[in-house]
């Protein structure tokens, strides 16, 4: 079995590209190298756009790269939501905008000649619980006020008890990687730059701004996109504020007995998603879900657990070949953010919190962004502005979210670690060094790695994830390596390291 290796990243081999070593100007300067970047800088560059792309890691190994891959305007219990928050005009424009955008990555891989395994799938939303199948009814009402293609039936060809479903007509699937390996080799006017972490803009009276990176070089640019999954660069927006992270799993399993078909997203707690694959000349199953906000669980591990149980209890197999975990970011009012950074920062755009539907969302925010970069008019530029705010339920939201950032900020500083403890192998603790907390992990070979327990983003204490090897911040989400290296932002900087 493979661990914490997404199928898609092991399967295909993406072109490398160097670091950047010297300052460079260009017109457009995009920082994040996943679905809303390369789609991007596909499109602006195709305009005749000078466009530099950096990726702080290699292309596709963020969120992108440990998708589930589908493609559908199905995005759980949400429309209801937004008609009863913004009203169904906005209801609308948010199914119009990601139904688009399933349309233009099914046009531009058939365009492309693209051979990444795109699949026409109903997508159906499933209640076994009495609360949640009135939930899939109210959405059901939601979707008939939209206008949008569907059907609600009591049964599903699974051999899963439920009390109602919700199927959304004609969407999609496909391998990610093997679509954007083309787009990449398609590009025009683009230069990529791996490696190459992006920490700061310099805006100033100038026309042009510059992105600083980390290595103290520039990119001086016309206008820049944040597409990093969560902003690199805050410009007083107080995105950390705004959004919450959340982690969720995934196993592929070895099919047992045929599989009916369909992408399946269950609206009980704690969720079940299901999408069919073909890898290596083998039928696999994608299990996901039981999600949970990152660095407030204790044992992670317990999640992979989880699914495949329900594997072998429902699709009678228990044969895991992969299993990964990904991180998405949620937003107040849980549609994404996406358009200039701050009001008065029209230089820079930022595109953020997909809510888990990265797929339809992140092409959405590349075809917005694309207009805005080129003054184009888009219908749904209101819709993603960053700069929105519903009194109900963003203010309770962010009240809530901020709570539990000041519950764990103060309550991981009061809590208390061990003086001394022999580490087993592959075990991790906190331990109490010299006054200062110590996070200690003593890998498989024996060799203990030490770092500050600190976040080097707002000083929150990190958490031990056992299931990924990691430090995770409970209050904002950033990720470290179990050396101390950044994995996921917003923290930019290493935990300090101890011998």
């Amino acid at each position: 079995m493979k661990e914490h290796q997404s199928l898609w990243r092991e399967s295909v081999k993406l072109p490398s590209f160097s670091k950047l070593s010297k300052d460079e100007e260009t017109e457009v300067c995009i920082v994040g190298g996943g679905i809303t970047g390369l789609t991007a800088a596909y499109l602006l560059g195709r305009q005749g756009h000078q466009v530099i792309l950096l990726e702080a890691d290699t292309l596709m190994s963020g969120t992108t790269g440990y998708t589930t891959a589908k493609i559908t305007a199905q995005h759980g219990l949400i429309y209801d939501e937004l008609i009863e928050n913004m009203g169904l005009e906005k209801a609308k424009l948010y199914y119009e905008a990601n139904n688009n955008a399933m349309e233009f990555i099914k046009v531009l891989a058939e365009q492309l000649d693209i051979d990444c395994e795109l699949e026409k799938h109903d997508a159906i939303l499933y209640a076994v619980a009495d609360e949640y199948a009135e939930k899939v009814k109210k959405e059901h009402a939601a979707y008939q006020k939209i206008g949008i293609d569907c059907e609600l039936v009591t049964s599903i060809p699974l051999p899963i008890p439920i009390k109602a479903a919700l199927v959304m007509k004609d969407q999609y699937q496909f391998h990610p990687l093997q679509f954007f390996k083309k787009l990449i080799e398609k590009m025009e006017n683009v230069q990529i730059f791996e490696n190459t972490t992006a920490t700061d803009v310099e805006e100033n009276q100038s026309e042009k701004v510059a992105v600083v990176t980390r290595d103290g070089f520039k990119v001086h640019a016309d206008k820049v996109i944040s597409a990093s999954h969560f902003p690199f660069y805050d410009a007083n927006g107080f995105y950390f504020a705004r959004m919450y992270p959340e982690r969720s799993y995934i196993v592929a399993v070895e099919e047992t007995n045929d599989y009916p078909g369909g992408m399946y997203y269950s609206a009980d707690t704690p969720t079940r998603s299901l999408r069919p694959v073909t890898h290596n000349g083998k039928n696999l199953i994608l299990i996901s879900g039981d999600s949970h906000k990152t660095g407030q669980d204790e044992d992670t591990a317990r999640h992979y657990e989880a699914l495949k149980a329900f594997g072998k209890n429902v699709l009678k197999t228990d044969k895991v070949v992969y299993e990964w975990s990904a991180q998405d970011l949620i937003t107040l009012d849980k549609v994404p953010y996406v358009g200039c950074i701050k009001k008065g920062h029209d230089s820079v755009f930022v595109a953020t919190g997909y809510r888990k539907w990265g797929m339809t969302n992140g092409a959405a925010a590349a075809l917005l962004l694309a207009d805005l970069v080129l003054n184009k008019q888009n219908p749904y530029e209101e819709l993603y502005t960053p700069s929105r705010f519903y009194s109900d339920p963003s203010l309770r939201k962010f009240i809530s979210i901020n709570l539990d950032v000041a519950k764990h900020l103060i309550g991981g500083k009061l809590k208390s670690a061990d003086q001394e403890k022999e580490l087993s192998l592959d075990e991790a603790s906190i331990l109490r060094i010299n006054g200062k907390k110590v996070g200690c992990y003593k890998d498989k070979e024996g060799t203990v790695h030490m770092v500050d327990t600190t976040c080097t983003h707002l000083g929150c204490e990190v958490a031990w994830n056992n299931g990924e090897k990691t430090w995770d911040c409970p209050c904002h989400g950033s990720r470290f390596s179990f050396d101390g290296d950044v994995l996921e932002g917003p923290a930019d900087e290493p935990l300090k390291k101890y011998q």
